[in-house]
């Protein structure tokens, strides 16, 4: 039964990483975008709308999906201390 929970909880981590990966990377390019556009607004001496833009609703959900993906990692890694104890 250990061994099963380890190799459930191995696989659990890979889906989760898997599945993170991706929406944190595009997060990452869409927060150094909104930086750079900022900079740039701040520099031509222009004022910047504070409202809800495409842009801040994309990167909140990029990062509910990332961090639903590493809530899967770390269940996991809970499984596999869990089939290491059971062993």
């Amino acid at each position: 039964m250990g061994i099963v929970l380890i190799l459930l909880g191995v696989a659990a981590i890979a889906f989760g990483c898997a599945r993170a990966r991706g929406p944190w990377a595009r997060y990452q390019a869409l927060k150094a975008q909104d930086e750079n556009i900022a900079r740039y607004e701040s520099w031509r001496g222009g004022l910047r709308d504070s409202g809800t833009t495409g842009a801040s609703v994309a990167m909140e959900l990029l990062r509910k999906q990332a961090r639903d993906g590493a809530l899967i990692a770390v269940a996991g890694l809970v499984i596999v201390v869990v089939g290491l104890l059971m062993r």
